[in-house]
């Protein structure tokens, strides 16, 4: 009877411990100067994306890049590897050097969504990003939602609120680094 115990014991522990590890969920946390940015993940609706952003997050490839586009009213964008660089004339340029095919979904471009940047293809999107500060439905279905704020939106509020230049380029570097944690 012990025996029987201590094996039911064991099997229910067991399944405790492996159902907490298979549904430990990955977020990003986007670290800058005026703090943290807590992110989640839509795996369902763009794996893609998902997997490109985490990929590229967990070699370190967003670290030391900037927000280099901030735009009141709209958004705050990232994500750019020619931001390493105080040479503006190239920031929002760059890219990881290959593009993934673009996941449009139904996903609205509402305060707060995470979403990925391109040029006039729609399956251009490499690494840069943006953060949706202000609902902006006019994005909806033209560019891949993959994801959506948790925590720190007020961070996102004083970067996008930042003194730029004509570019819309922050005139003071808000650099970022970017990791990929299991919540």
């Amino acid at each position: 009877m012990k025996a029987l115990i201590r094996n039911l014991v064991f099997i229910f522990l067991s399944t405790l411990l492996l159902t907490t590890v298979v549904s430990a969920k990955e977020i990003a946390v986007i670290e800058t100067k005026f703090g943290k940015i807590g992110v989640e993940f839509f795996e369902g609706k763009a794996p893609g994306h998902v997997k490109n952003f985490k990929d590229l997050a967990k070699k370190g490839f967003y670290d030391g890049t900037i927000f280099h586009r901030v735009i009141p009213g709209f958004m705050v964008q990232g994500g750019d590897p020619n931001t390493k660089s105080d040479d503006r004339s190239n920031h929002g340029m760059g890219g990881p050097g290959y593009s993934i095919k673009a996941e449009f979904n139904d996903t609205p471009h509402k305060r707060g969504i995470l979403s990925m940047a391109r040029s006039q293809d729609p399956n251009s999107a490499g690494s840069q990003f943006f953060i949706v500060v202000k609902d902006a439905a006019f994005l909806d279905g033209q560019y891949t939602a993959f994801g959506k704020v948790l925590s720190g939106m007020a961070v996102a509020d004083q970067i996008v609120n930042a003194p730029r230049d004509g570019r819309d380029n922050p005139n003071e570097r808000i650099e970022m680094k970017v990791k990929v944690i299991n919540r």
